[in-house]
């Protein structure tokens, strides 16, 4: 047997009892029915874990009047889309057009009439269904279009990654740690996400660098490093210029994490702030990466030999202000480090388990190996 759907809420504003139980009566055999005798209580239920779908509100009501209770509803990016009618005594054509320019969906005055009420409930009822359905049909496409765009960047990065004979799980380690430098710095979650998402394209460009330059076991003489100064800027026209923020913001990274803060980097010179914070960010942590990890012309260093090499750093090549932040998300990048250590091996198709790393932040028995800073004494 088919379960039955809960009955749509409907929110009943008036601060006259008898309008009250009229409404209540007229419509609460199907729907269920919530109320309130005034402003404060009506806000305080629809910004509720569980806000009605549709209310039913007066105007004139002591305290907050319905004029400015729908005001501040669709002030609210989280509670705009909930329809509002106006159920009131202000008759005139005045009253009912500044009513919907408040962006009420109806308006009906009083008395009023029982068949009228409950048609327009059940149209407005139905509309906010239909809107909500496409919205979340819009939204499940987006994030598919984002789930595609974000496999894609990974691929990438891992293909740049195997043309430069990098071993192990480097892009994997490094979008975590810009992730965590990023969020330490006091950017949000979406944007910290971004830079999780994207920073694994940063050195895509390396693809158009010859194998003999870029595989050379030893230093690389003047003309050499010429040629791979040309990466960051290759990797800028893989991509390409576009209007989604998600494949800008790895265009960027590509061609500026290679920029020092002192102006002495590469391919642009930028200074200081003029370099892109996204570059600025992954600049950290590549470059942490690559000092505690094994390299075909490098062994790896020790983590506080590394730690003392970037503090040398700050001011010259890495944003002093990300370098607090770095060392705040410290205790954390360690704990990435282990968990994607190159001795498990490549982890070529694994998915970047954000929510399974930073669930354990507040657990410091959450994963084995090495959890805290090696400045507290570990």
């Amino acid at each position: 047997m088919t379960p039955l759907l809960p009955k749509q809420s409907i929110l009943v504003v008036d601060d006259t009892p008898e309008n009250i139980t009229l409404l209540s009566e007229l419509l609460g055999s199907d729907y269920r029915i919530r109320v309130a005798t005034s402003g404060e209580k009506a806000l305080k239920i629809a910004y509720s874990d569980e806000p009605p779908d549709l209310i039913l509100l007066d105007i004139m009501m002591p305290g907050l009047s319905g004029l400015e209770i729908c005001r501040r509803l669709k002030a609210n990016p989280d509670r705009r889309r909930i329809p509002v009618i106006f159920v009131t005594a202000m008759s005139s054509i005045e009253d009912e057009e500044l009513g919907l320019e408040l962006g009420a969906v109806d308006y009906i005055t009083k008395p009023i009439s029982p068949p009228i009420v409950k048609a327009r409930v059940r149209t407005h009822l139905a509309l906010y269904d239909q809107s909500r359905e496409l919205e979340r049909m819009v939204k499940q496409r987006t994030h598919e279009l984002m789930t595609t765009r974000q496999q894609i960047i990974r691929r990438l990065g891992r293909a740049a990654e195997f043309k430069d004979n990098e071993t192990g799980n480097h892009v994997l380690r490094m979008s975590h740690y810009a992730h965590l430098i990023a969020e330490a710095h006091g950017l949000g979650e979406e944007t910290a996400n971004i830079i999780f998402n994207t920073a694994p394209m940063h050195d895509i460009g390396k693809i158009g660098i010859p194998d003999s330059i870029l595989l050379k076991p030893g230093k690389l003489d003047a003309e050499e490093w010429k040629v791979m100064h040309q990466h960051p800027i290759m990797g800028a026209e893989i991509i390409g210029k576009h209007e989604n923020e998600l494949l800008e913001t790895a265009r960027i990274i590509a061609l500026s994490h290679h920029e020092k803060w002192d102006g002495s980097g590469y391919p642009q010179g930028l200074k200081g702030e003029n370099i892109p914070l996204e570059g600025r960010i992954v600049a950290i942590a590549d470059v942490f990466d690559a000092l505690v990890s094994v390299r075909p012309y490098k062994k790896a260093y020790p983590v506080e030999e590394s730690l003392e090499l970037m503090q040398k750093q700050s001011g010259l090549h890495f944003d002093p202000s990300l370098m607090l932040a770095f060392e705040k998300a410290l205790p954390e990048i360690l704990r990435v480090r282990e968990i994607y250590a190159d001795e498990y091996g490549p982890l070529t198709d694994v998915e970047f388990k954000i929510n399974e790393i930073y669930a354990h932040r507040n657990d410091p028995q959450g994963y084995p190996g090495v959890l805290t800073s090696p400045k507290d004494g570990n």
